[in-house]
């Protein structure tokens, strides 16, 4: 099977996406102070062409003014200002990615990449500027609570999370197992707000699961995540699809907020010659793009008929799958527009303690259609109504199969 480098693993799921920079994070050295004109002087004689012609001089006379009229002006230190500055550079760029953490959230941030911890069982994204549920995840308190994809959380415990940073919240939403939280969320359709009191749980997220529908000949493989033990279990589920004397294939990513980038990769080298498009890695102007291609070792001597089934809690690395199968020719899409996920970020210590997180790259699709915020559209568009989930019928199911009998 396609081999797994995990020294340059790229993780792009859950509520963030990431660039992990082994050895350590880039550290500027970066230093500040405060001396009123001198250091307005200093930056126009010395970073003209960093700055670009910005005019600083309103700046420092906002600070000045600050300091000279806010009636709680003692209380806030000079270097408080200076990170909520830098604050606002980061949110300049209308990027719900990137953004800065001064000592306090920086220690949070770096909590949430390591160790094990209680959740809820939801992955979260930022999306028309609110916190919004990608998807639960199977079996877990939120889930078995009945939180949907696409709700939104507008409270976490009763703070609001109107301008809260994505990671913020994570960690809020995060604790120890066996307590409590509280989110209060919106629905569409929903006249008032409801909430929801969950108890943490340790999270443990299934991988996939398979079924065979003997009578439409469908064999199934539902993929929950994209962790590093997906393509072992993926190429198991293969050998036993060979083995029941059908060519219809779904696989069902619905739901699935992705995971690595290398493993999307691995499993779309399973039905794709060596050298197709996978996905581009698009830097903008800083540098080349860099494609990602497949490995080859294809799965089978004969092409299967394959469906795959998206929705708008299918992001990152499920995009990239999609993406690449559709676009190459082999597979279909039916559900809904997936999530739009689709941004490669590279932490940086600031200061030995603080961060700035920043997205330094875009996914595209083997035909250069930028997965982020836009998502795919599907070649069948089916929705899955409230009505449906509660009648237990699956709608987007069924087309998939009408589908498969058609190609």
């Amino acid at each position: 099977m396609p081999f797994l480098n995990k020294s340059k693993i790229k993780v792009i799921s859950g509520a963030l996406v990431l660039l992990i920079l082994f050895g350590g994070f880039f550290a500027l050295g970066a230093s500040y102070g405060y001396a009123e004109r001198d250091s307005e002087a200093a930056l126009a004689a010395d970073s003209n062409e960093l700055l670009h012609g910005a005019d600083f001089a309103p700046f420092w006379e906002a600070w000045k003014l600050l300091e000279a009229k806010h009636i709680d002006d003692a209380s806030i230190k000079s270097q408080d200002k200076v990170w909520g500055a830098i604050k606002g550079l980061a949110g300049a760029y209308k990027d719900p990615y990137t953004e800065f953490f001064p000592p306090v959230e920086a220690k949070q941030f770096e909590e949430s990449l390591s160790g094990s911890f209680g959740g809820v069982g939801i992955d979260v994204g930022i999306k028309d500027n609110i916190l919004t549920v990608v998807a639960p995840l199977k079996d877990t308190p939120a889930y078995k609570a009945g939180i949907l994809k696409g709700d939104k959380i507008i409270k976490i415990d009763g703070t609001s999370t109107a301008d809260m940073s994505l990671d913020i919240a994570i960690s809020l939403i995060r604790g120890q197992k066996g307590t409590p939280v509280t989110l209060t969320l919106y629905r569409e359709g929903d006249i008032e707000p409801r909430e929801i009191t969950i108890t943490r749980e340790t999270i443990e997220i299934p991988t996939l699961d398979t079924k065979f529908d003997d009578k439409n000949k469908v064999y199934t493989i539902s993929l929950y995540q994209f962790s590093e033990n997906a393509p072992e279990l993926f190429q198991k589920a293969l050998q036993d699809f060979t083995t029941r004397g059908t060519d219809k294939l779904i696989i069902d990513l619905r739901g699935n907020p992705g995971g690595y980038l290398e493993v999307a990769v691995d499993i779309a080298s399973w039905f794709m010659p060596e050298g197709k498009k996978v996905v581009i890695e698009d830097y903008g102007k800083n540098k080349e793009q860099t494609v990602y291609r497949s490995h080859g070792g294809m799965a089978f001597n004969r092409n299967p008929k394959i469906v795959i089934l998206v929705d708008s809690g299918s992001a990152s690395a499920s995009e990239i799958l999609a993406g690449a199968l559709k676009e190459n020719g082999v597979a279909k899409l039916v559900g809904e527009t997936t999530f739009g996920k689709g941004v490669v970020q590279e932490p940086v210590n600031l200061t030995s303690d603080t961060t700035l997180k920043v997205t330094v790259a875009k996914w595209l699709t083997p035909k250069g259609n930028s997965i982020n915020e836009h998502g795919l559209t599907p070649d069948y568009v089916v929705k899955m109504t409230p009505e449906d989930r509660q009648k237990e019928k699956d709608p987007q199911y069924d087309k998939a199969v009408q589908v498969l009998k058609n190609l």
